[in-house]
């Protein structure tokens, strides 16, 4: 299925306040701004603050409170990391994140284990046919992730 384009990170911070809103969740926003305040710049030179094409990169971490414990680290390079209860989803693509937070808070994300191999997994669906799943890497899981369970 076809997400919103956001096209900036600023507009992806924008979705995730709308969707704090519905909720009805808190929501703090840290800001960093150009290739020497970045995450993924650690190359740039001292006091660089541009990107050899001139643009001025835009990274924003974003902490939603609540059950679960959800944050969002979007970066300038159209892709985020969401981490819901310490489980961790890298490279996301920042159109699809309003429709990833929605399935979380919405009721759709759910655990799924299996004995052989064994393991727990958190799986989030989205519309259409975009489901993300990661390994829990923790043994024992949060009060969310064990209410969130589905048999096999």
């Amino acid at each position: 299925m076809e997400h919103p384009h956001l096209p900036t990170t600023e507009a992806a911070v924008t979705a995730i306040r709308k969707i704090a809103d519905d909720y009805r969740l808190e929501m703090t926003v840290t800001d960093d701004i150009g290739a020497d305040q970045t995450s993924r710049r650690t190359s740039a030179g001292v006091f660089a603050t541009l990107d050899p094409d001139g643009s001025l990169p835009h990274e924003a971490f974003v902490e939603l409170a609540g059950s679960p414990a959800v944050s969002v680290r979007v970066f300038p390079e159209a892709d985020a990391k969401i981490t819901v209860d310490r489980v961790e989803f890298h490279d996301v693509p920042r159109d699809s994140v309003p429709s990833f937070l929605r399935s979380v808070y919405g009721g759709l994300a759910h655990t799924k284990g299996r004995f052989f191999p064994p393991g727990q997994w958190l799986i989030v669906p989205l519309p259409g046919d975009e489901t993300y799943k990661e390994l829990i890497a923790d043994t024992t899981l949060t009060p969310w992730l064990a209410r969130s369970a589905r048999g096999s």
